[in-house]
């Protein structure tokens, strides 16, 4: 016996329903999935990003936005939420509603066990369809770690780790630079994590 199809549903269909929704979910070419609640690490290492780029960059072209903003990845088929944004020039919306980002130039997604492969994996594929995204950044929550990816071309991306509580993020495609400091500011690690990156 078959396994029963799952229904698809339109673009069109899933904003409607979002716009309703008293949660959020991200699509992916007609699959709606829901998105599941943050540790309190996850939101704070989001909220440090946001505020210390925000600070960095006030009174200039760039504009920073929070998880609560929908970005679409129009040839992937995909809406997602990412954890920071960063918009340089005029934001471009999907439509009236002004609640879909269509042209990030920074995303920055914080790191939890459940979705770490998805970020890496289907949504980086995504996010990679957005002609006008310069830098993708991953941030770890379990230890002082950053991967930063910067496109090189359309299809080339160049990873840089950085690690440790004493480095520093420098967003190239944004000339600003953020302490780990900032980054992880009132975040306890796991023990076994903080060990690990005190181990010289």
């Amino acid at each position: 016996m078959s396994a029963a199809q799952k229904r698809l549903i339109s673009p069109q269909e899933y904003l409607e329903r979002e716009r309703r929704a008293e949660f959020k979910s991200e699509y992916i070419r007609g699959e709606v999935f829901a998105m599941s609640g943050a540790t309190a690490r996850h939101t704070l290492i989001a909220a440090n990003v946001l505020g210390e780029l925000r600070q960095r960059l006030k009174g200039g072209p760039c504009r920073v936005y929070g998880s609560d903003l929908r970005v679409k990845a129009e040839k992937a088929g995909h809406y997602a939420y990412p954890d920071v944004v960063v918009v340089c020039g005029e934001p471009e919306f999907e439509d009236k509603y002004f609640d879909t980002l269509l042209n990030p130039k920074v995303i920055v997604e914080v790191l939890s066990p459940s979705t770490e492969n998805y970020d890496r994996g289907e949504k980086f594929r995504s996010y990679r369809t957005l002609p006008s995204l310069q830098e993708y950044v991953l941030v770890s929550q379990d230890e002082p770690l950053v991967e930063r990816y910067v496109r090189q071309s359309d299809v080339n991306w160049l990873l840089a780790p950085f690690a440790g509580i004493t480095a520093e993020l420098p967003f190239e495609s944004l000339s600003v630079v953020v302490p780990f400091g900032e980054i992880y500011a009132g975040v306890t690690f796991p023990a076994e994590r903080t060990n690990e990156s005190n181990v010289t």
